[in-house]
């Protein structure tokens, strides 16, 4: 409501009103002096009293001098960790995909001074593979138990599985007994190996040879024959077994056998014996006796074979009286005879190369 004074100044009051929330507001006055200019003093219940500040300032507002934050410098800088994450499927269609595994991992211990270090499961596998340590002696090991049981159903398929190679050596013989023995032991030294037999016979030797000298030179003569029959070229190995008795002492005689192996094309001869086997002086006496007088190769030794007489009394196959009397056979003997000889031969042929 607006009074005038007598002094003729205006004066405008204003009285309390109640808002609409039915709050009351403070009164406000306001007098206006001519000439003075307009001033508008607040009492402590103004109209803006009830109203709340904002909560944020709007950005175009700076904030008081006093409520300025200052800046952390000392606040350390967000760490944020690389992802190592490699898909399974590929991003693009025929990409080449690495595995995780194939990276680098130091060995223990190791301290990481710039050494390449080769870890992973996978290296140690390409590792194994490419050097055949592991995997190949276990697929060396399959095979071997897989010929060994062929080989034990049916004894002749060692010949087909083991011939082959670079090494051809023929027998001066026609017997299984001589042929057998040193075709295994050519094929256990060699790994493959073909051997085969061819008849020779020794013709200005005695068919039981006694001492050294007959030996050798039936041997020989075994050689000569197999290589004039033309069924081996010139330079081919030829093997030739002879056993023959020899007196050791007064009245003590033993029979063994000698293998030589002739080489022209390496010019290699090599020569080595069995295991002795003793012979009864009275088994001796009878191939002496059994021996005609004018018998044409008296001096080399018997017309009557010791195997022949040693079969007859101990009634069994000629083959088998070394078996009889001493518990190894013949075979055996010539097996192990055999097994020295292939071993010279390859080192002396390695040695050439």
């Amino acid at each position: 409501m607006m009074q005038e004074d007598s002094n003729g100044e205006s004066t405008f009051e204003f009285v309390d009103k109640k808002s609409d929330n039915g709050l009351t507001q403070d009164k406000m006055e306001k007098n206006t002096e001519s000439g003075s200019g307009m001033s508008l003093p607040l009492s402590a219940g103004s109209l803006l009293s009830n109203v709340p500040p904002p909560s944020e300032l709007p950005s175009f507002i700076s904030p008081p001098a006093d409520t300025v934050l200052k800046p952390v410098t000392t606040q350390a800088a967000p760490i944020f960790h690389e992802t190592k994450f490699s898909p399974v499927i590929p991003q693009s269609k025929g990409a080449e995909m690495v595995p995780p595994l194939t990276q680098d991992v130091p060995a223990a211990g190791d301290s990481g001074s710039g050494s390449n270090s080769s870890g992973g499961l996978f290296d140690w596998v390409k590792g194994a593979v490419g050097s055949g340590s592991l995997l190949s002696k276990v697929a060396e090991r399959a095979k071997n138990s897989v010929d060994s049981m062929i080989t034990t159903l049916d004894p002749q398929m060692r010949e087909f599985l083991h011939s082959g190679g670079d090494i051809d050596i023929v027998v001066a013989s026609d017997k299984e007994i001589k042929i057998s023995p040193v075709r295994e032991a050519f094929q256990a030294v060699f790994g493959k190996a073909t051997v085969t037999g061819l008849p020779a016979q020794a013709v200005t030797v005695a068919a039981q040879p006694v001492g050294y000298g007959s030996a050798f030179k039936a041997a020989e003569e075994r050689i000569h024959s197999v290589r004039t029959s033309g069924k081996v070229h010139e330079n081919q190995p030829v093997v030739a077994v002879e056993n023959f008795i020899v007196e050791a002492a007064e009245g003590q005689w033993y029979d063994l056998g000698l293998l030589t192996l002739d080489d022209p094309g390496h010019k290699i001869t090599l020569h080595t014996f069995t295991g002795t086997t003793p012979v009864p002086s009275t088994v001796v006496d009878l191939a002496r006796d059994d021996t005609p007088s004018d018998y044409p190769l008296l001096s080399s030794g018997y017309a009557v074979t010791i195997g022949s007489l040693m079969a007859s009394n101990l009634e069994v196959h000629h083959s088998e009286w070394h078996q009889a009397v001493s518990g190894v056979s013949r075979r055996d003997h010539l097996l192990l005879a055999a097994r020295v000889l292939a071993g010279l031969y390859k080192n002396s042929v390695g040695s050439m190369l």
